[in-house]
C-alpha cells in the first residue's frame, strides 16, 4: 500500500509536467494540469503527515515529527490509563459480564460434536488434567482429603440418612433383588457347611436315634427342609418369609430414623470406623490407584481416556446449555470472579501494560503500531491525493468564472 500511494504521487507529478506542455493548446489541458498539481500537493502533504507519526521525514530534524517514538512513555501511560478507566473498573466488568451468558456459550460449544472431535481440545484438557493430577502430592492430598472426609462425616448423622435411603429403596421395590441375592447366598453357605449341620444334628440326637441310625435321616430331613424353604422363598414373590423380611426392613428403617438408642449405636459404629487407621490406609490406597489410573487413561490416546474425556466434556456442555439454573450459577460465579480480578489486580495489569510499552525501544513500538494501522494510513495518502486533485479541479473551474 505504501508503494501504491507513492506511485500515485509520482504519477501525478509526471501528469503535471506532461500537461504543462499543452496548456496553450486547449482549455481542457488546464483542468488536467490543475488536477495533477493539487493531487501532487495533497499527496505530499499526507505523506508528510503519515510519515511524521513514525519517523522524521527524509531524516530532517523537523519539529513535531517522529511523534510515536518521541512520546512512547506518554503513550504507554495513556494506554494504561485508558485501559484502567474504561475496561478494568469493577462496574464496567460487572456490567459487561452481566450482559453475557457465558455458561450457555461455553456449553453450546462443548456440546457440539464437531468441537469434541477437535483433538486439540481433548489433548489440551487431557494435558491440563494430567498436570494437575501429577502436581498433587499423593500423601499430603490423601491426608487432607481423609481428614476432610472424617470431619464432614463426623458432623453428619448417618442413621436418619440410612433410614431414608432404606425407605426409598423399599418403596421403589429395589430391595427385592437384594433379598434374592441374600437367599442365594444363604443356599451357597448351607451347601458349603452341610457337614457342620450334620455334626450338630448328630451331637444333639439321643443315644436311641444314633443307635437306630435315625440321626442321619433327621440330618438329611433338616437339610432338605432348609433347601426347600430357600427355594420356595426364592421362586414365590408372595412367600410369607419375604413379608417378614420386608417387615424387618421397615422396622429397621423406622428405627434408624426415630429410635434414639439405635441412632446412637450407629453413630458410635461410624466414629469407630472413622478412627480406625485401617480405613485411612484403605482410602490412601484407593486414591493413589484412582489417580494413577486416571493419568494412564488420559495419556493413552488409544485407550478409553480420550473418549471418556470427550464424553464428559460433552455432557458438561449439554448441562450448561440446557439448564437455566446452572447457567445462572455459573454466570454469577464468573461475574464475581472477573469483578474480583479487576478489583484486586486491575492496577497490576495496568502497570504491566505501561511498563511493557515503556521497555520497548522506539523502533519496536514504531513497527508494531505501523504494522497494526499502517495499511489504513496509506489509504489516507491515496485519498489525500485524489481529494486534493478534485479540490484543485474545482478551484480551477471557479477561477474561470472569476476571470
Amino acid at each position: 500500500m505504501r508503494r501504491t500511494a507513492t506511485g500515485l504521487i509520482v504519477l501525478m507529478a509526471a501528469l503535471f509536467l506532461w500537461s504543462g506542455r499543452f496548456l496553450e493548446a486547449h482549455p481542457a489541458w488546464g483542468y488536467l494540469h490543475a488536477f495533477a498539481e493539487a493531487a501532487m500537493v495533497g499527496g505530499l502533504a499526507d505523506w508528510f503527515a503519515v510519515t511524521a507519526l513514525f519517523r522524521r521525514p527524509l531524516g530532517l530534524p523537523i519539529p513535531h515529527t517522529a511523534i510515536i517514538p518521541e512520546n512512547k512513555d506518554r503513550i504507554a501511560d495513556t494506554m494504561a490509563g485508558f485501559l484502567r478507566e474504561n475496561f478494568l473498573t469493577p462496574a464496567v466488568v460487572g456490567r459487561r459480564m452481566g450482559s453475557m451468558n457465558l455458561a450457555h456459550a461455553v456449553g453450546s460449544y462443548l456440546a457440539d460434536p464437531g468441537a469434541m472431535k477437535d483433538s486439540r481440545i481433548r489433548s489440551g484438557a487431557g494435558e491440563l488434567a494430567v498436570e494437575v493430577l501429577e502436581s498433587l502430592d499423593p500423601e499430603r492430598l490423601g491426608t487432607q482429603v481423609r481428614s476432610g472426609i472424617k470431619t464432614q462425616l463426623g458432623k453428619l448423622e448417618v442413621a436418619p440418612l440410612l433410614g431414608g435411603m432404606l425407605d426409598a429403596m423399599i418403596a421403589d421395590g429395589r430391595h427385592k433383588p437384594l433379598i434374592d441375592k441374600i437367599i442365594r447366598w444363604a443356599g451357597l453357605v448351607l451347601e458349603d457347611n452341610e457337614t457342620m449341620v450334620r455334626d450338630m444334628v448328630h451331637k444333639r440326637a439321643n443315644a436311641v436315634l444314633r443307635f437306630t441310625g435315625l440321626d442321619e435321616r433327621l440330618a438329611n430331613s433338616v437339610l432338605d427342609g432348609l433347601y426347600k424353604l430357600l427355594a420356595e422363598v426364592l421362586v414365590d414373590p408372595e412367600h410369607p418369609l419375604r413379608s417378614k423380611v420386608e417387615e424387618g426392613l421397615h422396622e429397621l428403617a423406622r428405627g434408624l430414623r426415630e429410635d434414639p438408642e439405635m441412632r446412637e449405636r450407629v453413630e458410635r459404629m461410624k466414629n469407630e470406623l472413622l478412627d480406625n487407621p485401617a480405613i485411612g490406609e484403605w482410602w490412601q490406597g484407593v486414591w493413589e490407584r484412582l489417580r494413577a489410573n486416571l493419568i494412564t487413561s488420559i495419556r493413552n490416546s488409544n485407550g478409553p481416556g480420550g473418549g471418556y474425556l470427550g464424553e464428559t466434556l460433552g455432557e458438561l456442555g449439554a448441562a450448561l446449555r440446557d439448564d437455566a439454573r446452572l447457567q445462572r450459577q455459573v454466570n454469577r460465579f464468573a461475574r464475581r470472579t472477573a469483578v474480583g480480578v479487576a478489583t484486586r489486580y486491575g492496577d497490576q495489569i495496568v502497570r504491566l501494560v505501561s511498563e511493557t510499552v515503556r521497555r520497548w525501544d522506539a523502533q519496536t513500538i514504531t513497527d508494531r503500531v505501523e504494522g497494526a494501522v499502517g495499511r489504513d494510513l496509506q489509504f489516507i495518502r491515496i485519498n489525500g491525493t485524489m481529494v486534493g486533485g478534485l479540490v484543485g479541479l474545482t478551484l480551477h473551474f471557479l477561477s474561470g468564472f472569476v476571470a
